[in-house]
C-alpha cells in the first residue's frame, strides 16, 4: 500500500473504488441499521463511543488502517471517511488530547472521559454550549492499544496536564468531567494548582468520592434497582417526541456496552478471544482497571472552589455523609442541582440542561477573573446567564 503521513505515524493508502460501499456495510452491522446514506452523521444514526470502538476494529481487519478514534469529530460520515483511507484528507494521529470543538472566542473548556476511556460521549454536550465556546476532550492511553491504560488517577492527571499544556499553556484553566470523569478532573487541579497555574473553573458532572462507597451485594444491588427507577422516571417526563429520542439514545448505550460484559467475562475467566472478541475485551480490560484507579483514588483537600452539577434525585448509596465535595473545596462548593435524574445528565434532552448550567458557571469564571487576561468581551447576562432557580 501507499502511505499517507498521519502526525508522527503514517497511514497506508487505500486503494480501490469500493471502500463506501464497505464502509457502509460495516456501519449498518455496527449500528444495526438496514441502511445508511453515505452523507449520514454517524452520532445522527444513534453511534456512540463504545460501538464506535468496535466499528474502527472492523475497519482495521477490512482495510489494514488504525484510524484513531477522534477522527469521528472531523469526518462523521461515510464519505469523509473513505476519503481519508483514500489519503485525500489527512488526519492527525493518536493522542489523549481530542479537539471536540476547537472553535471559538471562550476560554477552552477540558473535559475528562469517564470509565469507558472514550469522550464521544461529550459532543452533544459540547454543542450545546454554543459554537464560540472551545470544547476539549481527554481520552484514556490505551484505546489504540500502543500502550498499556494508566492505572492511577494521579498518573492519568499527570499526562493529561501535558496534553492540557500544548493547547493552553498557563493559566486560568476551565476542567471538568462526568463520573469518574470529574474524580480525574479533581486530580488535574490539584496537578495545576501545585504547579502554580490557576484553575478558574472545576466542574464535576455527578461525581461522588468513590473511594468513601461501600461495595458489597447490598449497595450493588440497590443501586442496579434504582438505576431502572431512574430510567423509568425520565422516560415519564418526557413529551412524546423526548419519549422517542430518549429510548433510542438509551437503546444505542444499551447496545454498545453488551460488548463490554461480554468482554469483562472474558477478563474474568481468562478467557483469549477470537479476533471478534478481541476488542470487547480491549474495552473490558480498560473499564475494569479505570473502574480500579477510580475507586482507589483518595482525594486530598482542595484550595479552590468545586462546582458540584448533581441530579436532582440520587441513588441511595450515593447520599450517604462525606460522599460529595463540601468538605474537600477549601475555598467552598458551589452546588447546582440540575432538573434531571442520575445516569441522563449527557442524554438528549436532557444534556441541555447541564450545557445551560455549565455555560452560566463558565461566565461566571471569566467575569471574576481581571479583565485584562480574557480580551474577548462576553455576552450579556441576559444572552448567555440563567439564574438558578432557572436550572433548579
Amino acid at each position: 500500500m501507499n502511505a499517507v503521513a498521519m502526525g508522527d505515524s503514517v497511514l497506508p493508502k487505500v486503494a480501490g473504488n469500493d471502500i463506501s460501499p464497505r464502509l457502509a456495510q460495516i456501519w449498518q452491522e455496527v449500528l444495526g441499521i438496514e441502511s445508511v446514506g453515505f452523507d449520514q452523521n454517524y452520532f445522527d444514526l444513534g453511534g456512540d463511543s463504545s460501538l464506535a470502538v468496535q466499528m474502527f476494529a472492523k475497519i482495521e481487519r477490512a482495510f489494514n488502517v488504525k484510524l484513531p478514534l477522534a477522527v469521528l469529530y472531523d469526518a462523521p460520515t461515510i464519505e469523509e471517511l473513505a476519503q481519508i483511507l483514500c489519503g485525500e484528507v489527512s488526519t492527525s494521529g493518536w493522542s489523549s488530547l481530542v479537539a471536540i470543538q476547537p472553535e471559538g472566542s471562550r476560554p477552552p473548556f477540558f473535559c475528562m472521559h469517564g470509565a469507558g476511556g472514550n469522550v464521544l460521549n461529550y459532543r452533544d454536550l459540547s454543542k450545546h454550549l454554543g459554537p464560540d465556546q472551545p470544547f476539549y476532550g481527554l481520552q484514556c492511553q490505551g484505546l489504540d492499544r500502543s500502550s498499556p491504560p494508566l492505572t492511577t488517577i494521579a498518573d492519568m492527571a499527570a499526562l493529561y496536564v501535558r496534553e492540557i499544556r500544548k493547547v493552553q499553556p498557563h493559566g486560568p484553566y476551565f476542567l471538568g468531567g462526568y463520573c469518574m470523569g470529574g474524580t480525574i478532573a479533581f486530580e488535574v487541579a490539584q496537578q495545576l494548582r501545585a504547579d502554580s497555574e490557576q484553575v478558574a473553573l472545576l466542574a464535576l458532572f455527578d461525581t461522588i468520592n468513590w473511594h468513601k462507597v461501600p461495595l458489597n451485594l447490598w449497595t450493588k444491588g440497590s443501586h442496579a434497582c434504582q438505576q431502572w427507577v431512574f430510567h423509568i422516571a425520565s422516560f415519564m417526563s418526557l413529551d412524546s417526541a423526548g419519549k422517542l429520542k430518549f429510548v433510542r439514545e438509551k437503546a444505542a448505550i444499551l447496545r454498545s456496552r453488551v460488548p463490554v460484559w461480554w468482554g469483562i467475562l472474558l477478563y474474568k475467566f481468562g478467557k483469549q478471544p477470537r479476533e471478534a472478541a478481541s476488542e470487547a475485551l480491549l474495552l473490558a480490560r480498560i473499564w475494569k482497571t479505570n473502574d480500579h484507579a477510580c475507586w482507589s483514588y483518595v482525594p486530598k483537600s482542595y484550595p479552590g472552589t468545586v462546582t458540584d452539577f448533581r441530579p436532582k434525585k440520587q441513588y441511595w448509596v450515593f447520599t450517604k455523609p462525606g460522599l460529595k465535595w463540601d468538605q474537600l473545596a477549601q475555598a467552598g462548593e458551589d452546588r447546582v442541582v440540575l432538573p434531571v435524574y442520575p445516569a441522563s445528565m449527557l442524554v438528549e434532552p436532557f444534556v441541555r440542561h447541564l450545557a445551560t448550567a455549565l455555560r452560566s458557571a463558565i461566565d461566571k469564571a471569566i467575569q471574576s477573573q481581571p479583565t485584562e487576561i480574557f480580551s474577548k468581551k462576553l455576552p450579556s447576562s441576559e444572552e448567555s446567564i440563567v439564574t438558578r432557580k432557572q436550572l433548579v
